[in-house]
């Protein structure tokens, strides 16, 4: 059943926006033309951030990542993954393979989170352009009150992770 469940809100989906373009409802065709500009920006992105993936994947070996990113990596690990983080293009749909293949590699769970959460609000050309129309006082200021926020709340939540069940969930494959 489940398997039927996401083909099928797809179809309808669909059928939704076929029926408002023919219908001329408005509220439909508008779902329509957003859905169509969000997936020809995500085709822009997204191959060459994949290529550089399957590159990262291939020619960083695994004891590096676990060297730096590891287990028994230090505080210096916050500023590698802050860097990687700033540097990611593309939003968080870049982010998520990139943590995926982080963890693959040995990361600790920490790490991976704390680069989720600082590719979503520490990006390089975000923060340029935050400070263009708020004021470089108050990036730097938010940057200040989040970078504490990051570490601190990662290393909590990669905490309750590895020591609940949680992480068989989030993690079949290494069971």
């Amino acid at each position: 059943m489940k398997r039927f469940i996401q083909p099928g809100i797809t179809v309808v989906y669909a059928l939704f926006i076929l029926i408002s373009l023919f219908t001329g409802f408005e509220p439909g065709r508008e779902i329509g033309s957003n859905f169509l500009t969000f997936a020809l920006s995500m085709l822009k992105i997204l191959p060459a951030s994949f290529i550089l993936i399957g590159l990262f994947e291939v020619w960083v070996k695994k004891e590096i990542i676990q060297r730096h990113l590891g287990e028994k990596s230090s505080l210096k690990a916050y500023f590698w993954i802050l860097l990687l983080a700033g540097t990611t293009v593309g939003g968080m749909y870049v982010a998520f393979p990139v943590s995926a293949s982080l963890y693959k590699k040995g990361a600790r769970t920490s790490i991976v989170i704390a680069y989720l959460t600082a590719a979503a609000i520490f990006r390089i050309p975000m923060a340029i352009f935050e400070a263009s129309f708020l004021g470089l006082k108050f990036t730097l200021i938010r940057f200040a009150v989040s970078l504490p926020l990051i570490i601190i709340s990662s290393e909590l939540l990669g905490k309750m992770i590895e020591n609940s069940s949680m992480k068989t969930e989030l993690f079949p494959e290494e069971t």
